[in-house]
């Protein structure tokens, strides 16, 4: 899972790129109350875009919604690979976030305080239980 796929509307327009712009994954800020269409930011304009406005662009597609976010609770994630020099690594929950479909995703945080999913993990650690 990749945090681009979270936003506030649910959706994201994707493009294909042209001959002097790359394909690109944009979220949905908003849609037109008149039209329905859905908006993107056009950040050379500094405005909200209809998506069809763009001759590259491709479809929508469903993203997640972040509906709640709840403590790790002592949670931790384990990879059997990640660390230094592919070593075992393990890091704290720092929190769940709850989709609007139901789905929880472990969020983490590492030495240096940067914050990642934890989608790839090979195990979730429950509190108290010892890593595997």
């Amino acid at each position: 899972m990749n945090f681009r796929y979270f936003n506030q509307t649910g959706w994201t327009a994707i493009f294909n790129g042209t001959d002097s712009r790359t394909g690109r994954t944009v979220k949905v800020e908003a849609w037109d109350p008149a039209t329905g269409a859905a908006l993107v930011v056009d950040t050379e304009r500094g405005a909200l875009r209809p998506v069809m406005d763009y001759e590259d662009f491709s479809h929508l597609e469903q993203a997640d919604q972040v509906v709640a976010a709840v403590p790790g609770d002592g949670w931790r994630v384990h990879w059997t690979d990640q660390g230094p020099g592919g070593s075992p690594l393990t890091e704290q929950v720092l929190a769940w976030l709850i989709t609007s479909q139901g789905k929880a995703t472990a969020i983490t945080v590492d030495a240096q305080g940067y914050v990642e999913d934890a989608d790839g993990a090979d195990a979730f650690v429950p509190p108290g239980e010892p890593i595997p």
